[in-house]
C-alpha cells in the first residue's frame, strides 16, 4: 500500500498505528525493504544515466561504467529475489508452526 498512489500516505500512516504490530516486527520489516528500495532506487538511477546518454564529453571510461552499472544492477536484482526467497521460506515455516499449535 505505500507504492501505490491511491492511498494517501498520511492515513496510511494513522491507520498503521493503530494496528498491533510489535516494535520488533516493525524493525524487521523494515530491514527487508531495504533490498527492494535499493533496487529502485539503482533503476532510478539507471534511468537517469539513459536521460543524459550522448549529452556528457567529460567520461573518463564510459564502457567501464556502464559495465559497473550493469554489475551493480544485477547484483541488486539477485539480492532482492535470495532475500524474498529466505523470508518467503521464514513466513511459510511460521505459518506452518502456528497452525500445528492450533
Amino acid at each position: 500500500t505505500r507504492l501505490s498512489p491511491v492511498f494517501p500516505c498520511n492515513l496510511l500512516n494513522y491507520g498503521y498505528g493503530i494496528t498491533g504490530v510489535s516494535l520488533k516486527d516493525y524493525v524487521i520489516g523494515s530491514l527487508g525493504m531495504i533490498p527492494g528500495t535499493i533496487m529502485y532506487v539503482y533503476i532510478g538511477s539507471l534511468a537517469g544515466s539513459l536521460a543524459t546518454v550522448g549529452t556528457e564529453t567529460n567520461q573518463a571510461n564510459p564502457t567501464l561504467q556502464w559495465a559497473i552499472r550493469i554489475i551493480g544492477f544485477i547484483a541488486t536484482v539477485a539480492v532482492t529475489i535470495y532475500v524474498t526467497k529466505i523470508a518467503k521460506k521464514a513466513l511459510d515455516e511460521a505459518i506452518l508452526t502456528s497452525e500445528v499449535v492450533e
